[in-house]
Formats: C-alpha cells, structure tokens, sequence
C-alpha cells in the first residue's frame, strides 16, 4: 500500500514589506506634516501683516515760499521761470568744401583755434594748377598778339596820313582811290587791335576762373573759432552735399565759443515773466555747485504749438573754459527788483511755491500731491501750473513747511506708513 507525501507548501508568497511603515508611524508622520503647513502659513502671515505695518522708505521734498517762488529744495527768492535747455554756440558753422574732390591734406584737429580765412584743408589740386598755367598761357599769348596788331595798325595809320599828304599836295601822283584804299585798311587795323582786345580780356577772365576753382580746392575758417570736430579722413571725398556711399559732406565743425549762450524751452504760460535784458542764473549739469551769470539775448518771436513753449536764448556773461557746447543747463530767470521810495510802501510780493515736477500726480483729473506727515501718506488737492524747467507751480492749495512725496511709491496710499530715506 503506498502512501502519497502532501503536497509541498508554495513559500515565495511568503515575503516582508519592508517599505510599508506601519500605520502608528504613518499617522505620526500626518501630523508632523500638519504641523510644518500650519507652522508655515503662520509665518507667511505675520511676513506680510509686518510688511504692511513697516514704513516705506520714499523721497521727498520740503517746501519753502519764496517772494520769487523758487519753490521746493532751493531756498532764495527773486526767481520767477526757471526752465532747461542747452549750451550752444550762436556763430557755428559745419565747414565743406564748396567743388567734389579728394581730401588731400587737414591741417586741424579737434579743439585747434583757426583764424579768419585761414586754410582748414586742402583738396587734391593738380589739375586745378594745370589749368590755372595753361589759363595764363593763354593770356600771355593773347597780349603778344595784341602788341603785334597794335604795330601793324600804328604801320597802317601812317601809311593812310602820308597818302592823304601827298594827294592833297599833288593829286596827279597819288589818285583819290590810293587815299581811300589806305584810310580802309587803317580802319582795319582799329578793329583788329580792338578784336585782339577782346580776346586778351576773355584769355584773362578764363584765367580768374581757374584761379578760382584752384581757391575752392582751399578750405578756409569762414570765421575765427575752435573746430569741434573733424568730420573726414584725408584720402576721403568730400562734397558740398552729401552722395551717399563713402562721400563725406563737412570737413570740419567749428564755432566761436566766445558766442555761446543757453538755449531754452519755456512753457508758454510764463513766457509773460520774461523780458530782453532780464538777469538769470545759469548751472550746468556737469557743474551744479557753480552758478554763471546770463542775460536774456532774445526771446523768439513764434511758439511751439506741439509743446505749447517758447524758445528763449540766454546769453552767458560769465566766461568759462569749463562751459562747452551742448552741456545740458538751468536757467532761473530773475525777478527784477524795483527800488525802494522813501515816501511810498513797497507792496508785498506774491509769494510762489515750485515743486518739482514729480511731486504732482493726476488724479481723475485733478492734480494732488501726497504729503508726508507724522510717518504717514495724506492725500491733497492742488491747483498747479504747467510744467516748466522740470517744476511746477502751486497756485493753491499749499502754504509751506510741507513734505511733498516725489519719489520711492508708484501708487501711495491715504495712511500709508513711509519713511523719508532722502533727510
């Protein structure tokens, strides 16, 4: 009798998950996970509610009333338009060649002085002076021909006066036919020698025309000044009027810096401030510890409808070789002061307010300003007048002493905590 053994047990499903935890972990790890989201949440919030709370650091401006209206951030009075513009030189001219041809020699650089007339540059001449020689060539043959025909009518008239002699003498030697024959040929001789004239005076007419396409190869200073920059290369062609391709049109620019004067746009709405001869105060950008002393030149006679300004040319009475052409400047217009009477009050001067431009912002139409007081943002309306010079004038709405918001915002807030970073 056999006996069958049991089947033997399947052991490979028998195994250890190993990376499975068991559930007390995984609900102590839940918690912990809670835990760090709250924990984080918490900090977020307190980040922010502290941003909300901590002052903004800003720039402003204090305003000060002047009898003048400077305005904010520059104290002293007496300044009624203040305006930007630049330095510029009134005699400047871009010097060319007045014939095309190729630059042979410069004889400048940038800041040499050039007297009157004196040669700049020179084109590439031979054949100019060739033609100029073949001109006075010409001439001087011209002028040996008319002393030939000269003598042969002298020769001539001779003749025709010692005919008419010997027939008024003695007609039966000479006819009256001889007599005329030799008056004619006399009269051909005058015209010959005014021919040969005229011939002379075209020979030296064409001569002064060479003479003078050779001068146009010369470059002269049209005036005295200081050239600015070189505007071609020697070996380059130069024009009078520019080609396109590798022609060139100014040789030089040049200017006369003891005509320089200040250029500047003021806005239409104070050009009623400004007179001819009235004094101004001048700071260059480059310099604006230094203050020069100007004159109003000229005030232009037309506006600029797009920007609604005037053009006003302020001449620099101060002389410095630190001022150069095309420096940016300031000008503040003074206000001129009347003089003092014994028997009469002065009346007081309107006090003007002038705060930079960015210290005003639009808002729904209506022009604020954003004061700083006790730490905090106050919204204010004012009444403020065109831009002029990068500043603008309150009309009303402020008195002084106050902290103008111009900078570190882009859009403030009523209460808004701020902290000045400019004091």
């Amino acid at each position: 009798m056999s006996v069958t053994p049991p089947p033997a047990a399947d052991l490979s499903k028998l195994r250890i998950n190993r990376d499975d935890p068991p559930p007390a972990v995984k609900r102590a790890l839940g918690r912990v996970l809670w835990l760090v989201a709250a924990a984080v949440v918490i900090v977020a919030v307190v980040v922010i509610i502290g941003r909300g709370r901590a002052a903004v650091p800003v720039q402003v401006v204090t305003v000060a009333t002047t009898s003048g209206g400077e305005g904010a951030a520059r104290g002293g009075g007496g300044v009624s338009v203040v305006a930007n513009g630049y330095v510029v030189a009134r005699t400047k001219a871009a010097v060319s060649a007045k014939i095309p041809g190729r630059l042979a020699a410069l004889n400048v650089s940038e800041g040499s002085e050039v007297r009157k007339g004196e040669v700049i540059a020179r084109l590439d001449n031979a054949d100019y002076a060739a033609a100029v020689g073949q001109a006075d060539a010409q001439l001087a043959s011209a002028k040996a021909t008319l002393i030939e025909t000269q003598s042969d009518r002298d020769q001539l008239q001779r003749e025709f006066v010692r005919t008419r002699d010997i027939h008024t003498q003695n007609p039966n030697l000479v006819s009256m036919q001889e007599v005329e024959n030799a008056d004619s040929k006399a009269r051909q001789g005058d015209a010959r020698v005014d021919a040969q004239q005229a011939r002379v005076a075209a020979a030296a007419a064409a001569l002064r025309v060479a003479q003078a396409s050779l001068e146009n190869t010369y470059i002269r200073a049209p005036f005295a000044g200081t050239v600015l920059r070189k505007e071609a290369e020697v070996g380059e062609v130069v024009a009078p009027s520019v080609g396109g391709g590798l022609t060139r049109g100014a040789v030089v620019t040049m200017a006369d810096l003891a005509t320089l004067e200040v250029e500047v746009d003021v806005n239409e709405a104070y050009i009623a401030r400004i007179q001819s001869g009235q004094q101004a105060r001048i700071t260059l950008d480059a310099y604006p510890d230094t203050a020069f002393r100007g004159t109003v030149r000229q005030v232009v006679p037309t506006a600029d409808r797009q920007r609604a300004t005037v053009q006003v040319k302020v001449a620099i009475v101060d002389r410095d070789p630190r001022i150069l052409t095309e420096m940016g400047a300031k000008v503040e217009f003074l206000e001129a002061r009347p003089a003092a009477r014994a028997d009469s009050a002065q009346p007081a001067a309107r006090a003007r307010i002038l705060v930079p431009a960015e210290a005003v912002r639009s808002d729904n139409g209506h022009d604020v300003v954003w004061i700083v007081r006790a730490g905090k943002l106050q919204r204010h309306d004012v009444d403020a007048g065109p831009v002029s010079g990068n500043f603008r004038e309150i009309r009303s709405g402020l008195s002084g002493g106050e902290q103008l918001l111009v900078g570190g915002i882009e859009t403030p807030k009523e209460g808004q905590r701020v902290r000045p970073n400019n004091q």
